[in-house]
């Protein structure tokens, strides 16, 4: 099933209105039958990115670009030393149920940041990845945000690594006033991108696996 499955991770930094046109473009071409199904690992330079739901109080300091997304959600921040994933996947092939998709990403990031030692988990009516930070709080490190067009996906997640945790203070990450944000440098770990890119490789034909045999197409 991987083998169908183009694996891309990006060097440097792709500028998000570029990275969002090719996502969009890529995302047709599967949906038309035309292109493999992609996962695409990359690092964007500073920018804050609006989702349908964005409300403009939540819009803190736009100190950066702030760039209309497309996808679900509120306003996030991408940025050097955050890993991102978009993911054009076919849920024809995996599984036309969109709830399942979202909840099999998250457990597929939780996964890979487990095998880096780091415990991660759900929160009730919280979407994304949180864990515990060195005071004890619950923390985001992980976001999670996905469109649908056409049963092929777009968007999918960003883990922190190793960002500027104070850009985040722009805006009110994803609606969500009440928890901090934590990356894996501030937590006490030096993980690379490249390492947790690695710990991705190793979990992911366990999300595929899960993904289809739990997301079954409706009749």
């Amino acid at each position: 099933m991987t083998d169908d499955i183009e694996w891309r991770v990006s060097p440097g930094l792709t500028e998000y209105p570029a990275a969002l046109a090719e996502m969009e473009a890529r995302a047709a071409a599967v949906a038309a039958g035309e292109a493999r199904e992609l996962i695409w690992l990359l690092e964007h330079p500073p920018v804050y990115t609006a989702g349908t739901s964005a409300d403009p109080a939540e819009l803190v300091d736009p100190r950066f670009p702030v760039v209309p997304a497309g996808r679900g959600g509120r306003y996030t921040y991408h940025g050097p030393g955050q890993r991102v994933g978009y993911l054009m996947l076919d849920l024809n092939r995996h599984g036309r149920d969109v709830r399942c998709f979202v909840h099999a990403v998250e457990g597929w990031v939780i996964a890979a940041l487990g095998r880096l030692g780091v415990d991660c988990f759900r929160a009730e009516g919280r979407i994304g990845i949180w864990t515990l930070d060195r005071d004890g709080r619950e923390a985001k490190i992980g976001a999670i945000g996905v469109r649908v067009r056409r049963w092929v996906t777009l968007h999918g997640f960003s883990v922190n690594v190793s960002p500027d945790l104070n850009h985040f203070t722009g805006i009110v990450p994803c609606g969500i006033a009440d928890y901090p944000v934590t990356s894996l440098a501030a937590l006490g770990h030096n993980e690379t991108l490249a390492t947790f890119d690695e710990a991705l490789a190793l979990t992911r034909d366990a999300f595929l696996m899960g993904l289809t045999s739990s997301c079954q197409i409706e009749a």
